[in-house]
């Protein structure tokens, strides 16, 4: 789950990391109220307004903007909240639709008094699963595209892996404050920030952290001006206030409506659908699809209780996706039955009638498989049975060549 910048800047608060201070506002009126807010803590006219979407990038896409005085802030929150935001990460980039800003962040001048003085580097945690650890990333070139970087100056990237059965080390904060350059106070305050950072990547469960600028301020302080988290969504029930905070708005409605009915489903690019009850056996069949010579549209794991209602609406959303020209289902039969499995695309294929246009192959093994097997072939509908994988791909092959 992707939190917002605010959203994740009040997290890192919560755990001591410095951050750029800022208020979120729906509309000009909030945004003048908090302008007023930073204006006071800061003695300062400046202000920053940054639109509030799931992508980076933002600023080359006008999503970021330096304002003066009250009035260059009424303009410019107007001009950004409602604005349909284009970035190199929304869908389809710079030429796709862009994402639509309903929030913007009035937020301080992080750079004032002294610009030239100061730096800005890149920090980074996420997991690295080749080594089972976590690892902190981080560079002396910040405020830049990492990938960038990495790609032109890779000397210019380090890695400190975490070994988790003793977790951060004091001499590995001070390795990376000393590899950024720092020494005297800010290479002080670098330790804390990495030392505070990585706990509550760890305490909040995450997946993600990405501090892009962390800045060095002129009078030596150490702060997050930016901040992309992203929490594990296996671990949301421990952290019932950070699933509070889910956008919705920010997500794939498609993907957003399978989860109100219990459904695993991740779009994805491909021709044919899939229908599978278990992660691993999706992934298998994914990897079957391809070898037959098709792409997956998506993966979408029913679970253990595959009725006709879940069943039915599994099949809603996978034929909401136009590109779809197969539909391939593959359940294996140890907590669900194959027999209740086969009832339920019997019944869901009668109750969508005309709606459901392209073929659809069903492999069944497991409890009750012959039955099942039966149940479809003596259905009447254009519904292909398999027992082996390879005949559900040969089908498969068949179907999307046709």
């Amino acid at each position: 789950m992707n939190l917002h910048e605010y959203q994740a800047k009040e997290l890192l608060s919560s755990f001591g990391v410095a951050i750029q201070k800022g208020y979120v506002a729906e509309n000009i009126d909030q945004a003048v109220e908090a302008y007023n807010k930073i204006k006071s803590d800061s003695k300062s006219d400046i202000a920053i307004v940054k639109a509030q979407i799931h992508a980076g990038g933002r600023g080359k896409g006008g999503g970021v903007k330096l304002v003066k005085n009250l009035d260059n802030l009424k303009e410019v929150s107007g001009d950004i909240l409602g604005m349909m935001l284009k970035t190199p990460q929304t869908p389809g980039g710079m030429e796709g639709p862009g994402k639509l800003v309903r929030k913007i962040l009035i937020a301080e001048d992080a750079y004032a008094p002294d610009f030239d003085a100061c730096k800005e580097f890149y920090v980074s945690i996420l997991m690295d699963r080749d080594r089972k650890c976590n690892v902190i990333i981080y560079s002396t070139e910040g405020g830049m595209d990492i990938e960038k970087v990495a790609e032109e100056t890779p000397h210019l990237v380090h890695k400190e892996y975490i070994d988790p059965s003793v977790g951060l080390q004091g001499f590995q904060t001070r390795k990376i404050a000393f590899n950024l350059g720092l020494s005297g106070q800010s290479f002080k305050e670098m330790t804390k920030f990495i030392a505070k950072l990585y706990t509550a990547f760890v305490k909040s469960d995450a997946s993600l952290f990405e501090i892009n600028p962390t800045l060095l301020t002129g009078d030596e302080r150490v702060i997050a001006v930016d901040s992309k988290v992203s929490i594990d969504d296996n671990a949301l029930f421990r952290h019932p206030n950070l699933e509070a905070q889910r956008d919705t708005d920010e997500e794939d409605p498609t993907e957003v409506e399978a989860k109100s009915y219990g459904l695993n489903f991740v779009n994805l690019d491909g021709n044919v659908g899939c229908m599978v009850n278990g992660a691993g056996l999706a992934m298998a069949t994914m990897d079957i699809i391809k070898l037959s010579g098709g792409e997956p549209a998506n993966f979408l794991d029913v679970g253990g209780t595959a009725d006709a209602a879940r069943v039915e609406q599994a099949f809603r959303i996978i034929l909401r996706d136009p590109a779809v020209k197969a539909i391939l289902i593959n359940i294996f039969g140890g907590i669900v039955r194959c027999d209740r499995v086969a009832q339920g695309v019997v019944d869901a294929y009668k109750n969508m009638g005309d709606e459901i246009k392209v073929p659809i192959i069903v492999r069944l093994q497991g409890t009750n498989a012959d039955i099942a097997k039966d149940i479809i072939d003596n259905s009447g509908l254009k519904v292909h049975s398999a027992t082996l994988l390879q005949e559900a791909a040969d089908l498969v092959k068949e179907v999307i060549s046709a």
